[in-house]
């Protein structure tokens, strides 16, 4: 039994790892973030088509559904998006250290949704937060159109992850991330339609690297790692997977300090700042994850 726990832990982590390889693999590949998130969701979208008719899952779905997908299928296109249009105009490490705010976003996001209160200790983690975005902003200032989208990316990534949350609770995961993928190249063509004048050969005219990047991305970092954060979850408790993605900027920089040490080396101030907002997140687990244990030993 400990030899399979260990297993699935090992697992997880793996997926973290590749959480925060994906910003190295947004580094290396040399089109434009609409692009590259246009076939990142075409293929992963293909990959779990496939996946789904292998494992014979229902695909039908109810009108009102395909609508609300069809707005989370935009939202996490917009993530995308200006995920990689951040790193385009910054660097991974200050791309990843405005992501990781996204966990406070959720905190404000999710009471809206779940009609709660907003806890006390969620302002004062966020006010955490906001200084150490600030000690980042000061320091790096230069970047600030890269923060800017940083910040929007984790916006984006919190309104998805609470919709999705309530979603996932009463659909298969991979279904609905099938209807996702598909409404996001829909939205993301009609984008490249009205800003771009439409596609052109030079659109698929990819280099070499470039597909073996992008492939790398929508089979093992977006299609994969959806299906399997699913799977580990039947091992592991919701509070340890929320905690342990919670490391993927921390991963994200190592692994950018090693790829791009001429690029991401950053000033003291900046690691002071991604160390606070990082802290900041991780506090917030724990006392989440203790305050669900105490209300069920005394409900």
């Amino acid at each position: 039994m400990q030899g399979d726990n260990f297993k699935h832990y090992l697992h997880l982590h793996f997926l973290v790892f590749i959480a925060g390889f994906t910003a190295i693999l947004g580094e290396k590949i040399s089109i434009g973030s609409f692009s590259l998130v246009w076939y990142r969701m075409l293929i992963a979208g293909l990959l779990m088509f496939l996946y789904i008719k292998i494992t014979k899952k229902n695909l039908k779905i109810s009108r009102r559904l395909t609508m609300q997908l069809a707005i989370a299928g935009l939202i996490i296109a917009a993530h995308w998006i200006t995920f990689f249009e951040a790193i385009n105009q910054s660097n991974v490490s200050i791309t990843l250290a405005m992501f990781s705010s996204g966990a406070f976003f959720a905190s404000f996001i999710e009471p809206i949704f779940f009609k709660r209160r907003i806890l006390w200790y969620e302002i004062l983690f966020g006010i955490v937060v906001i200084f150490g975005v600030f000690l980042i902003v000061q320091a790096e200032l230069k970047y600030i159109n890269g923060i800017l989208l940083g910040i929007s990316s984790a916006l984006f990534s919190a309104l998805f992850a609470v919709i999705n949350g309530k979603l996932i609770l009463k659909y298969r995961a991979s279904v609905i991330s099938l209807y996702e993928f598909v409404s996001g190249v829909i939205f993301i063509t009609i984008g490249i339609c009205i800003f771009y004048g439409g596609f052109d050969a030079e659109f698929f005219n990819l280099s070499n690297d470039d597909w073996i990047y992008i492939l790398i991305l929508a089979s093992i970092c977006t299609a994969y790692a959806f299906i399997a954060a699913v799977e580990v979850m039947k091992y592991i408790s919701p509070f340890t997977v929320i905690l342990s993605y919670n490391l993927e900027p921390v991963y994200g920089i190592l692994l950018a300090l090693y790829f791009f040490p001429e690029n991401e080396q950053m000033s003291s101030q900046f690691y002071y700042g991604a160390i606070i907002v990082i802290l900041a997140v991780i506090l917030d687990a724990i006392i989440k994850n203790y305050r669900t244990k105490t209300l069920k030993k005394f409900n």
